[in-house]
């Protein structure tokens, strides 16, 4: 693509998203969505091939139906209110707007399109997609966080927490499985996003970091299926190393930075009394650490980690600063954790 037309597609991306998060009006932030939703589109064609194309096509259909949902519920809302303002909001209108929110980000049973676009652009596209598309929908969320239904929320949260496990399992394709990945930690924010919105905020910075992490380290190898990441070794052992334990901290697993919120998002769920929610949400957990270890075990375990005798010029030269910084983060940040909540 072209540097200019590049530019200005990532530079009208950081426009979107700031417009919608600065906007008290629901307008300006449907705005905001939608030059975001625009500014993307252009990134995801960039390679012109069939998948592409249908990849592209996909997204805006969703986002486009979700965005004429919130712009009704928001004219309807501000028919009846006489009010644009985006906290304060009318009882039907709630809901449809939470809906279309969710629809946006992914969440189960609306999600269908996530896996699929995901799979079909480049992997700098899904990196942008799974973490920067992802602010302004939320932020709005957590606005409204206050008069959302909770038992939509957790309906929706714990289909969410299912869906990303249950549908990551049988997966072959890395974008997809990042894909799902993004749906079951969506369900974790969303189920408690009512009962603690500081603590949904802190998971979606973590989520963020760690997707990230990822993203970056799938670009580096350049990989797209499992069965290229089980002969990556010999490439950066260093590298897959870093990248096992990232996914394990996407898993959950303790010390890493991804245990912190699921152990915070437990305790909140039994200080409000809900045993039964976060004795089905850890369950339903188990999905996903089942895929996260799988792919571990297919990087780490299938074949011994030996550096070949031969000459290494063909191994992997690529350095990135940022990507190094993002996995430090992505494995470091538990015993930091307490900090971060007392400055929330």
């Amino acid at each position: 693509m072209n540097p200019t037309a590049l530019m200005i597609m990532l530079l009208s991306l950081a426009i979107g998203t700031t417009m919608a998060l600065v906007s008290h009006h629901w307008l300006l932030a449907w705005i905001g969505l939608e030059i975001n939703t625009l500014a993307i589109i252009p990134l995801m064609t960039k390679t012109p091939h069939p998948r592409a194309i249908e990849a592209a096509t996909k997204y805006f259909l969703t986002q486009a139906s979700a965005s004429a949902l919130i712009l009704f519920s928001a004219t309807m809302n501000a028919w009846k209110t006489g009010e644009w303002s985006i906290t304060l909001l009318s009882d039907p209108y709630t809901i449809t707007l939470s809906m279309a929110l969710m629809m946006k980000l992914g969440l189960a049973p609306l999600h269908f399109w996530l896996p699929e676009v995901i799979q079909g652009i480049p992997l700098s596209t899904g990196l942008i997609l799974s973490t920067w598309q992802k602010i302004a929908p939320m932020t709005l969320l957590l606005q409204i966080s206050h008069l959302t239904d909770l038992n939509l929320l957790i309906t929706m949260g714990l289909a969410s927490i299912l869906v990303g496990g249950w549908g990551g399992i049988n997966q072959t394709q890395l974008r997809k499985i990042m894909a799902f990945s993004s749906i079951g930690h969506l369900g974790w924010m969303v189920l408690i996003l009512k009962f603690n919105p500081q603590l949904t905020l802190f998971n979606f910075l973590l989520y963020i970091t760690m997707t990230a992490a990822m993203f970056f380290s799938l670009m580096l190898i350049s990989s797209t299926k499992i069965s290229e990441i089980s002969s990556s070794w010999p490439k950066s052992p260093i590298l897959v190393t870093t990248m096992m334990l990232v996914l394990l901290s996407l898993a959950g697993l303790p010390p890493l930075t991804g245990f912190s919120p699921k152990l915070l998002i437990i305790l909140e769920l039994v200080k409000q009394n809900t045993l039964l929610l976060a004795s089905v949400t850890m369950l339903a957990s188990l999905l996903a650490l089942f895929f996260y270890l799988r792919l571990t075990y297919v990087m780490i375990l299938t074949l011994p980690p030996h550096i070949p005798p031969s000459s290494t010029h063909w191994r992997m030269t690529k350095n990135s600063p940022l990507a190094a910084t993002l996995t430090t983060l992505a494995l470091l940040i538990f015993p930091l954790s307490p900090t971060f909540l007392l400055i929330m």
